[in-house]
């Protein structure tokens, strides 16, 4: 894996004939000579990074370069592990379904929906139950018509792919 440092411009990178500089505790230390900002960072033990190479002239803060990558991959850990991320969880169904088994489907469909979730209802068609696509459309509608109280968006209105029909629902 290769090292962000080469995509850093620091210590002897430094290609300008002088920088405005930023101390080590972030007071404005006003515009230094590169050599000897180099030499001051140099002295404290840490790099001088720069931070804004596209101004004139460029921004350079003195800082401890490990560290200061450490932070940053820590913050973006963290702002991850805050972020979610929208599944699309997915109810399959045929269109003979008995009336315990419809709840049991609602509920789950309520439940992915609350966690933030799409979810997918499919009614599956077999054989000769594709003549009868039409009682699936029936289906679907009906889980539209039960869930209508919910906080829920109809993303996609049923239509048959295939041999399916399917429906899409989204958390408003």
């Amino acid at each position: 894996m290769k090292d962000n440092r080469d995509k850093v411009i620091m210590n002897e990178r430094i290609r300008a004939k002088e920088v405005r500089l930023i101390g080590k505790d972030g007071e404005n230390l006003g515009i230094v000579d590169t050599m000897k900002a180099l030499k001051m960072a140099y002295d404290e033990d840490l790099d001088l990074v720069l931070i804004s190479p596209n101004q004139a002239p460029p921004v350079a803060k003195i800082l401890n370069y490990g560290k200061y990558k450490y932070e940053l991959e820590k913050k973006a850990k963290e702002a991850k592990k805050k972020q979610h991320t929208v599944e699309v969880k997915e109810v399959k169904i045929r269109y003979k379904i008995d009336t315990h088994d419809y709840l049991v489907r609602i509920k789950s469909i309520q439940k992915f929906i609350a966690q933030g979730n799409k979810v997918k209802v499919v009614v599956m068609l077999r054989g000769r139950e594709m003549q009868h696509s039409s009682l699936a459309f029936d289906l679907a509608n009906r889980f539209i018509e039960d869930l209508k109280n919910e906080p829920l968006v109809v993303e996609k209105k049923p239509m048959l792919e295939g041999r399916n029909v399917t429906l899409y629902l989204a958390p408003q």
